[in-house]
């Protein structure tokens, strides 16, 4: 199940990408996504922790020189860290926040590279258009 659904995922991407030129928030991402349509906290955790690494970003752009290779690889370690924090001190802080996780740790930092690159609207624009098609996809082949 997961394999298709993510190949599927992979091509709407790249179809998307190639006809308007627009990330979707990384190529993977929707596909990671798709995987927990059911879980729609962990999607919003997952914004939200990519939303906090564009702000952490922005704020060290003052003090770092951050371009290119640095700035993605910046962009990826500060999301993953989101992340940790998220797993390990927010169901200590709120106990019923058990749910309301981060997708890996890779991804909150993907989609923030896009966000810097595309702005807000184009990317979460583009982001949930191929979650959802992807997800239609899925369900109409009963792979979801």
């Amino acid at each position: 199940m997961g394999f298709e659904i993510s190949f599927i995922g992979l091509l709407i991407s790249l179809a998307f990408m190639a006809l308007t030129g627009i990330y979707p928030g990384g190529i993977i991402v929707p596909s990671y996504l798709v995987l927990f349509i059911q879980e729609p906290t962990r999607i919003a955790g997952t914004l939200i922790a990519a939303f906090l690494t564009m702000a952490v970003y922005r704020l060290s752009c003052r003090w770092l020189i951050l371009f290119g290779r640095r700035r993605f690889v910046f962009l990826i370690l500060v999301g993953g860290l989101w992340a940790l924090l998220w797993r390990e001190f927010l169901p200590a802080t709120f106990p019923l926040s058990l749910e309301f996780r981060v997708i890996g740790w890779v991804i909150p930092g993907l989609i923030a590279n896009h966000l810097d690159r595309q702005g807000l609207l184009l990317t979460t624009a583009a982001l949930v258009a191929v979650t959802v098609v992807t997800a239609w996809v899925g369900l109409i082949l009963n792979l979801l």
